[in-house]
């Protein structure tokens, strides 16, 4: 029954296994080992976000109860559920249920802790410690020093780090393969550099573009990411500084119009772009606190086009310093 139940899933589509999570070599080995002795401690997942900490938690109980795995883990969202009563609801109600598969414990997953109030927080601790024979807790948070130290202090922590550009490259070829779509090598970069090091966010661009065309290109994945190419910001920054403000600012109106992008977005690209720049440290110093200071601006509510504008307005005048103007 339970084959016939599964036949449709082909191995393009079948789960992931621990030994599969790519970019964190040593966190798949020690959950490796906790696989083989199916005997685990209270797990802390912190990382980026896009790292596989959700993922992990799902193998690793997929790993350990097989198909049937839902019937001894519970997921929670705690950025959904937040306050004291999840915990002294449902959290504990599960929690202290007997297993029913081989492997003696249940696991409960909170994904994004760090969203749990300190009171609710304080009552998880004490329920860990209640149902400590039966229960295991995988907490997974951006920022473990939002996690009480109390909780900490009862979990082995496992540090996800931002994944490595080959195996974001890596794992978008191996999907465009499988799906069939044409991935030159320019769109996987863009992919790549729109990602940020975050694979959900990389793949969900991937799937959007692929639902328009299954040749995507370059431009595609910027106009759905709404930046701009970081040559075409890099060019802007170089006429700014060169002295060519007006030809600048026409520059950045039809990149921003024509990706979409908002006066947020023009800034973050300009930063990444800065601090790239083969100029002195000291102009760059300068240059990264201005924009510090109209990110600021841009937070509390002023002109977007204004302050982009005069941003571009200090860059030349970087520009005509260095000159001796």
């Amino acid at each position: 029954m339970e084959e016939a139940k599964y036949a449709p899933w082909t191995e393009k589509y079948r789960p992931a296994r621990v030994s599969e999570i790519v970019g964190q070599a040593e966190i798949v080995e020690r959950l490796g080992a906790y696989v083989r002795e199916k005997n685990m401690p209270n797990l802390l997942f912190a990382g980026p976000a896009g790292v596989g900490k959700t993922t992990a938690a799902i193998a690793l109980a997929r790993e350990l109860y097989g198909e049937g795995y839902k019937e001894s883990f519970l997921e929670l969202n705690a950025s959904d559920e937040r306050g004291i009563d999840i915990v002294r609801g449902k959290i504990k109600d599960f929690a202290r249920s007997v297993p029913i598969a081989d492997v003696p414990f249940k696991i409960i997953f909170l994904d994004e802790a760090d969203a749990l109030t300190p009171e609710a927080q304080n009552a998880l601790r004490r329920t860990m410690e209640m149902y400590a024979g039966v229960t295991r807790f995988i907490l997974s948070c951006n920022y473990s020093s939002k996690i009480i130290e109390p909780i900490q202090s009862r979990c082995a922590m496992f540090r996800f780090t931002q994944l490595k550009s080959e195996d974001i490259e890596k794992m978008v070829l191996h999907i465009s393969k499988a799906e069939g779509i044409h991935l030159p090598k320019e769109a996987v970069d863009a992919l790549i550099e729109v990602g940020e090091g975050d694979m959900r966010k990389t793949i969900n661009l991937l799937q959007s573009a692929s639902l328009h065309s299954k040749k995507i290109t370059e431009k595609q994945i910027y106009g759905l990411a709404a930046k701009a190419k970081p040559k075409e910001i890099s060019e802007i920054i170089e006429k700014a500084y060169a002295g060519e403000f007006s030809e600048a600012r026409k520059m950045l109106e039809k990149v921003m119009v024509n990706y979409g992008m908002s006066g947020q977005d023009a800034l973050d690209q300009i930063y990444s772009e800065v601090v790239k720049m083969n100029i002195p440290d000291a102009v760059k110093v300068r240059l990264v606190d201005r924009i510090g200071e109209y990110n600021f601006r841009l937070s509390e509510g002023a002109d977007e086009r204004i302050q982009i504008t005069a941003l571009l307005a200090q860059i030349s005048l970087e520009g005509r310093m260095k000159g001796g103007d």
